[in-house]
């Protein structure tokens, strides 16, 4: 079975889970068993210190107490008739705080008897011997002796009870009787004087009790349900709670993070698709905030610099692709135009030569110089076709030099009508003044432009047609237009006559002989030497060629 590659949003995802959510859920039960481990020792704690409180005030309220009837004792063995001590003993009842009664008994019966009423009503009994035998009682109402006991506890929720030896409930706080019975069912029989003991079968409610052993009485403290559940329960959920806000702020907080890396590592992803398909153009557009990553944004920056060098090497190699096929379709016309025109002249050559040199046969003077003529002729038209030829490297370089001067631009001009009167007898109309200027030329190269002009005009007018050279100054400049009557060229078409081997090779021509490199060998040495060239066609002038030339005694 083969290995699934997981996203990055399912890793994240996956590594959030290991490193977060279970770290997380474990330290929450860690920091939960904790606080319950601390809120129940500090329960044990608490319960202790108020059973040790309760215990403290009942002593000081028994020592306090003890000592006021050990004065009324000392006070009453100085009066010295029974009158006299009632008289006192009924004045001290109302001062004494929480006494009931103030009784002086001589028999020990009587002492049992004032007891045994006290716990059926609910009260507490102090009493001391006399020197005559005779007992001094007081009777304090418990609810006073609870008000006492209790009084720094009234906002403690706890359940508090106070016991005598027998059993019987003397005081208690926040008093209920089903827990109260409870908890009696749970005291020992046998218990320690004097300290703090922890009992109970629920760990998380103590239960503390203390017997004091002068007087016998037991005090117990109740943890009750309620306070376990506002202590470790509240703490619990206050735990949970916390940990649960602080998994859903780094969920919230990882989830944001990660939306933005996966967001921007996908156009990372779409960026090198689009490079692997061929669109070299394309770029990273991050979508940059505080949580895009230095990294992210580096590799986005090198990946389109990238990209741009690839799309200028495509551009590069594209136009070095189109250059090649131009080359080589450029090769295939330089061949096919070489073999074509060389042949012809050529052919001649051969044909005349070998008429001159037969000895089988007389030949005349007129016929020699006539075999001659052509030979002359056909020998000046390879020469000009091997100078054009040698002419396309250097105007295509841009390295074409002329050697401009002062150049007599009507004996150019007649020059060039000359040879090709001679050659083709149709009728070249020049209008030139005396008086023109010169022009600032090169002369063999100005007379390789007209040439080839005159000849293109020729090629491709109509039959008997004259050819029209028309000359002027205009803005310091000369103007030299070559006409003749054809058809009305397209525009489109014109401007691609300035390219190599390109003829007209339909109706608006007569023939489809030529290189088709003249119009761009002349523009080449136009430019050459500083001119300009334009061509036009219309109704009024079939195919127009103007040629701007500079003035002799003008400074470029």
């Amino acid at each position: 079975m083969a290995f699934k590659r997981l996203k990055i949003v399912e890793q994240i995802a996956i590594v959030f889970f290991f490193s977060v959510l279970i770290p997380m859920t474990i330290s929450g039960f860690i920091i939960n068993n904790i606080n319950q481990q601390s809120v129940r020792s500090q329960l044990r704690q608490t319960a202790v210190l108020i059973a040790n409180m309760v215990s403290d005030e009942i002593d000081f309220f028994l020592s306090q107490n003890q000592m006021t009837l050990s004065q009324i004792a000392y006070t009453l063995n100085y009066l010295d008739s029974p009158q006299r001590k009632q008289e006192f003993l009924d004045s001290l009842e109302k001062k004494v705080p929480g006494c009931d009664d103030i009784l002086i008994v001589k028999y020990q019966s009587e002492l049992d008897e004032i007891t045994k009423l006290s716990r059926e009503n609910k009260k507490a009994v102090l009493y001391t011997k006399l020197k005559n035998g005779d007992y001094l009682t007081i009777t304090y109402d418990v609810e006073n002796l609870r008000s006492k006991l209790f009084k720094s506890l009234d906002e403690d929720a706890r359940q508090i009870y106070v016991l005598d030896e027998n059993g019987e409930l003397i005081a208690a706080h926040n008093y209920t009787d089903d827990v109260f019975q409870k908890t009696i069912q749970l005291l020992p029989k046998y218990r320690r004087f004097d300290d703090p003991v922890i009992f109970g079968d629920v760990k998380n409610q103590p239960i503390v009790y203390v017997t004091k052993e002068d007087p016998r009485i037991t005090i117990i403290v109740n943890t009750t349900e309620d306070i376990t559940n506002r202590t470790i329960n509240d703490n619990r959920l206050k735990i949970i709670l916390s940990v649960l806000a602080a998994t859903v702020t780094i969920l919230f907080v990882s989830a944001l993070y990660t939306y933005y890396l996966y967001i921007n590592i996908r156009q990372l992803f779409k960026g090198i698709i689009a490079i692997s398909k061929g669109n070299y153009n394309r770029q990273i557009r991050l979508l940059t905030t505080a949580f895009t990553p230095y990294e992210i944004v580096f590799l986005a920056f090198e990946f389109n610099k990238m990209a741009n060098a690839i799309h200028k090497s495509y551009l590069q190699l594209q136009k070095n692709n189109v250059e090649l096929k131009e080359l080589n379709e450029f090769r295939s016309n330089l061949i096919d135009t070489v073999s074509h025109e060389l042949r012809t002249p050529l052919t001649s050559i051969q044909g005349y030569t070998s008429r001159l040199m037969r000895q089988d046969i007389t030949i005349d003077e007129e016929t020699k110089k006539k075999s001659l003529r052509v030979i002359k002729e056909q020998s000046e038209k390879l020469q000009r076709l091997i100078e054009d030829l040698l002419t396309i490297p250097d105007i295509e370089r841009m390295r074409l030099k002329t050697v401009n001067e002062p150049v007599n631009l009507r004996d150019v001009l007649e020059r060039s009508e000359m040879l090709l009167r001679k050659k083709d007898g149709r009728t070249i109309i020049i209008k030139i003044k005396d008086d023109f200027p010169f022009v600032f030329a090169d002369k063999g190269r100005l007379e390789q432009v007209f040439v080839n002009l005159l000849e293109n005009a020729v090629k491709y007018s109509y039959p008997d047609s004259v050819i029209r050279v028309e000359t002027d100054v205009k803005d310091n400049k000369a103007r030299i237009l070559v006409k003749n009557d054809c058809d009305v060229i397209p525009k489109d078409k014109l401007q691609r006559l300035f390219g190599k081997f390109i003829r007209l090779d339909d109706n608006t021509t007569r023939t489809t002989r030529g290189t088709g490199l003249g119009l761009f060998i002349v523009k080449g040495l136009v430019e050459a030497m500083n001119g300009k060239i334009e061509l036009s066609s219309s109704t009024g002038c079939g195919f127009c060629v103007e040629v701007t030339l500079n003035l002799a005694g003008v400074i470029v």
